[in-house]
């Protein structure tokens, strides 16, 4: 099936004259995760996954994606024909090297501009300009192959009241436009959805599992024109009250589909937008009076600082999260290997319990529940038609998290299904260890997560382990699951850029992990807030309040590999669990939770 669609895309291919077309997973927003209409990746490859890139030649295709996925892809591209080059890997080229080495003199590269970003296409034209060939980034050939393709699909828009929002629209419009005044510009274009719903304090279901809308946007000094499905006319995706709420803030409603019409008409104007987010298609339409002022958008670093009221509204979502994550481990500790089970109940069994809880939205990803071998798979998925049984004995991976109005959540436990091996109990430990350390840590005002992220690999370094993925990303409120500028990874980006500074408000995940292909995988995952502690005469000192209330399990801790101060910490944290989540539970379930949570 996926050579029989790729034919048919190289038939595509030679008819526009292209001898390489790119095909990323992306959006027209630059966002992680896409919607059906755009997994065009999915329908040419057959890979599932949420990164990677595929490149289709006449003779070959090849698919680059991280090491979250290299077991995954190996399963899923084994009779697709396309091959697997595994990002980072001794000998793998990058993407651009890769291009760079297969196009001969001549030859032409094509793609969609409007889902590849402006600055990795200015990469791709001067590289195709030395090969004498051409950049052709007006062409999506998905369209003239996949004819059952998904529709676009724009969901009813709401109004996140600033009880939840904790800044108002004008509050949010002004700071970003007194950031435009300071890079001199006049304009501003907005493409990414999670900066919009922040900026406008606006939220949809258009994208699966992340409550943004489908829109662009284009900030002046005046007004704000937001493109969005239906425009002012479609009162069912923009309810009345609510576009009256963006009429006092000076935002005009205008039709999704006329972005790109509208932008050749920015005259003599300096636009401040990010090349890294916008696509290539907007730079190409955009005149060329226009001056272009590349920065950072500002609303990156505004909503990854969490206000007073946010921060309070996350510790009462992550309290709800709580209960109902130990409510499943309670249920699977208690059922599992007595009752039918497999990957796919156990999801659902855990998100009904999310789904009790009150404010409840959606799931903020789709939840990793991997069983055994599974587990070694980052970002394995569950399928009912294949996954599997949940049995006695062997450890399970669950990865999950809530969208509620008080904020999104982000949690990982591993647990033991019965007896483990020696070797299980031994890499759980080291990564309960390494999550301990990092979420304890104390450092100085100015530190990255880069700069920190040594905490929590240095306990499984010292045994040769390791893990290929960050050790954190940041979380959205009641936005994107993984938002930037803050993480922790000790590898710098491909550009080199250290990361942000860590600020207080700054929500980011400590999710250390060992994978073992064929055996399992462990995962132990908790959000943290970044709060200002102690100034004294060598600075300002920051630390880590932790948002996630949930058990580790102790019945696959070794405790005699554990350390002092790893016990102490480990008991401080349950001791806090215990007191925030007992009021929740009553009669076998608070037993089982005193015992859950008892000192080691």
């Amino acid at each position: 099936m996926i050579q029989d669609r790729l034919c048919k895309l190289r038939e595509k291919m030679k008819a526009a004259g292209i001898d390489c077309y790119l095909i990323p997973t992306s959006d027209y927003h630059d966002s992680e995760y896409v919607s059906g209409f755009f997994r065009v990746r999915e329908y040419f490859s057959g890979f599932t996954g949420s990164a990677g890139t595929l490149a289709v030649w006449q003779e070959e295709a090849a698919l680059f994606t991280d090491a979250r996925y290299f077991i995954q892809a190996e399963k899923e591209l084994a009779s697709s024909g396309v091959k697997l080059m595994k990002m980072g890997e001794p000998g793998v080229p990058e993407l651009k090297e890769y291009l760079e080495n297969g196009l001969k003199e001549g030859q032409n590269l094509g793609f969609d501009g409007r889902v590849v970003p402006a600055k990795d296409a200015e990469n791709y034209e001067k590289m195709i300009s030395r090969k004498k060939g051409n950049l052709i980034w007006n062409q999506d050939l998905s369209e003239e192959v996949w004819e059952e393709r998904p529709e676009l699909i724009h969901h009813p828009v709401f109004l996140l009241e600033e009880c939840y929002s904790g800044e108002s629209t004008s509050s949010k419009l002004f700071r970003v436009r007194e950031k435009m005044k300071e890079e001199g510009a006049e304009v501003h274009i907005l493409t990414t959805l999670d900066d919009i719903a922040w900026l406008l304090n606006i939220r949809s279901d258009d994208v699966k599992c992340c409550p943004v809308v489908l829109a662009f946007a284009i900030v002046t000094m005046e007004k704000v024109l937001l493109f969005a499905e239906g425009g002012k006319r479609d009162t069912k995706v923009w309810p009345e009250a609510l576009q009256a709420y963006l009429r006092e803030n000076g935002v005009e409603l205008l039709a999704y589909d006329s972005f790109y019409e509208y932008v050749p008409r920015i005259r003599n104007e300096k636009v401040l937008l990010c090349k890294d987010r916008v696509s290539c298609r907007l730079m190409k339409e955009l005149s060329e009076d226009v001056t272009v002022i590349d920065r950072t958008n500002p609303t990156t670093l505004m909503k990854a600082v969490k206000n007073p009221l946010e921060m309070e509204n996350l510790r009462k979502s992550h309290l709800k999260d709580g209960v109902a994550v130990t409510h499943f481990m309670y249920w699977l500790k208690k059922n599992a290997g007595k009752i039918p089970m497999t990957e796919v109940s156990a999801s659902k069994y855990l998100e009904e319990q999310r789904r009790k809880q009150e404010h409840f939205i959606e799931l903020s990803f789709e939840t990793i529940c991997a069983y055994g071998p599974n587990g070694a798979m980052n970002h394995y998925s569950a399928r009912e038609e294949d996954c599997a049984e949940i049995l006695p004995g062997g450890l399970l991976v669950v990865d999950s998290g809530g969208h509620y109005l008080e904020g999104s959540t982000d949690i990982t436990r591993t647990f033991a299904v019965g007896e483990i091996t020696e070797e299980m109990k031994e890499h759980f430990t080291l990564v309960l260890r390494a999550m301990l350390r990092l979420k304890n840590i104390r450092f100085l005002y100015g530190c990255r997560g880069a700069n920190l992220d040594i905490a929590a690999r240095e306990v499984l370094w010292e045994k040769g382990l390791d893990y290929k993925h960050g050790t954190g990303h940041g979380v959205g409120y009641l936005l994107n699951v993984h938002e930037g500028p803050n993480n922790f990874r000790w590898k710098l980006a491909s550009d080199n850029k250290p990361g942000a500074v860590l600020e207080e408000g700054m929500v980011t995940t400590d999710e250390p992990g060992i994978y073992i292909e064929g055996s399992h995988g462990i995962r132990i995952e908790n959000e943290l807030l970044c709060r200002k502690g102690e100034e004294n005469e060598y600075g300002q000192f920051m630390y880590f309040e932790d948002l996630t209330l949930a058990p580790v399990d102790l019945d696959a801790v070794e405790v005699s590999a554990l350390e002092e101060s790893d016990k102490r910490r480990l008991n401080d944290y349950h001791r806090e669990v215990y007191e925030k989540l007992s009021p929740y539970f009553e009669g076998e379930e608070l037993s089982w939770l005193r015992k859950a949570t008892r000192a080691v």
